[in-house]
């Protein structure tokens, strides 16, 4: 099986119904599903301002800010800095609040529904193999300069999603992301 080639220019944007933002959906499993249905849901939000976050049941949320200088994270109460460049992760059922005390950022999300899916996401910033185990799902990000995955070079924000049970080459110039995906 070979990867399948996910670029960022063919990504429509959707407005938040709070119009604090926007966001692109990258991937998703099953591939037709929605919010209310999808396994994992991978993708990249222009945060404008702050504010609440949507709330997500059953959902656990890793969210990595790629472009920006962070933002503050208030979870169930407890105020988190979400750096740049480092995976955050969180309950997606938790009351969440964000404050953007240095202008707007760029977010990657990556959700998955609670007893059928989970992620791990890594960032990589050399040149490595990336092994997909038999029961997951790879999707590698481009999140800033370019990234090469066999003979597909993948510009910033492009996407690849890597079938099981394969390997491939992974040459980055920059940072990638690298969520493995476990669908149960």
């Amino acid at each position: 099986m070979t990867l399948t080639l996910l670029r960022a220019a063919d990504r429509p944007a959707t407005a938040w119904l709070n119009g604090g933002g926007t966001t692109r959906e990258i991937a998703g499993h099953p591939a037709d599903a929605g919010l209310a249905d999808f396994a994992w849901r991978a993708s990249l939000a222009d945060v404008a301002r702050g504010g609440p976050f949507s709330r997500f049941p059953d959902v656990d949320r890793v969210l990595t800010v790629v472009d920006g200088e962070g933002m503050l994270l208030t979870v169930d109460g407890t105020e988190h800095h979400a750096a740049p460049h480092r995976p955050f992760a969180f309950p997606g059922d938790a009351d969440t609040r964000c404050r953007l005390p240095h202008g707007p950022v760029v977010a990657f999300n990556v959700m998955t529904r609670r007893g059928r899916a989970r992620a791990t996401v890594d960032l990589a910033r050399t040149t490595r193999p990336v092994d997909v185990p038999a029961d997951a799902d790879v999707l590698l990000v481009c999140l800033t300069g370019t990234a090469t995955v066999g003979d597909t070079r993948l510009d910033r924000y492009d996407a690849a999603l890597l079938p099981p049970t394969s390997r491939h080459p992974l040459a980055v110039d920059g940072t990638t992301a690298v969520v493995t995906l476990h669908t149960r």
